[in-house]
């Protein structure tokens, strides 16, 4: 992403429902490119290679979460659900899939627009991250260098096992996103483990007591109940 217009598209089906958050996100300054099914949204993001996409999962001829299947083969690009489906199995699915942020309908466009310009800024960091090729980042008083695996907090060097290493990696590598239980267990321990969710909790918890001031309290291994983990933080 550049620092002209971000290019957003906005796949949604209800006229009316396009038109106010055209004219909303128009006013944000930002490009809007529409479409009002899942194929033609996907021939969209292909072609206009959007900042961000808003997608509606009630598509006339295929669910929202296939777009985002589709489109997580070939693109990075975040993307924020919308869907009247309320409930957290719908949630957990969409982002299992690959989308960044859900937003349950009916919603306030402030929000909407709130939520938006955090993942804008979310790629354009991660952007900026991968052109420098760097290998480190930072969080709070933590330092990761991917490459070595060397982990700092305070200046003092954390001892990780190979397990909470890949966790802490998994977690960087989702740039703040909400990573579901399921994709975690499939990053760091593999297929074969996705029904055992308690190894993902006995780790977290002793990666906080390593890496958080307060494991009581964390402020950067942050749990999204029901539905996973994010980093907050994230500095390259």
């Amino acid at each position: 992403m550049t620092n002209a217009a971000p290019r957003i598209l906005l796949i949604e089906d209800d006229p009316n429902i396009r038109r106010f958050l055209r004219l909303a996100m128009e006013d944000e300054g930002w490009q809007v490119f529409e479409a009002d099914s899942a194929r033609r949204g996907l021939i969209e993001a292909a072609s206009r290679q959007p900042d961000a996409l808003v997608l509606d999962l009630g598509l006339p001829d295929a669910d929202g979460k296939t777009v985002i299947t589709e489109l997580r083969t070939w693109s990075g690009a975040p993307v924020l659900v919308l869907s009247a489906r309320d409930r957290e199995e719908e949630k957990v699915a969409a982002l299992d899939a690959g989308a960044d942020d859900y937003l349950t309908k009916p919603f306030g466009v402030p929000e909407l627009l709130a939520r938006m310009r955090v993942l804008l800024r979310r790629r354009q960091q991660m952007v900026a991250g991968e052109a420098a090729q760097g290998s480190r980042v930072h969080f709070g008083q933590v330092k990761v260098d991917l490459a070595t695996h060397e982990v700092l907090r305070a200046g003092e060097v954390v001892h990780l096992t190979p397990i909470e290493f890949r966790l802490l990696t998994a977690l960087i590598a989702g740039q703040g996103r909400v990573l579901t239980h399921r994709q975690l267990l499939l990053q760091v321990w593999g297929p074969e483990h996705l029904d055992r969710a308690h190894y993902l909790r006995v780790h977290m918890a002793n990666l906080r007591q390593k890496i958080e001031a307060d494991p009581a309290r964390p402020e950067h291994l942050i749990t999204e109940l029901q539905v996973g983990y994010r980093l907050v933080g994230l500095m390259h």
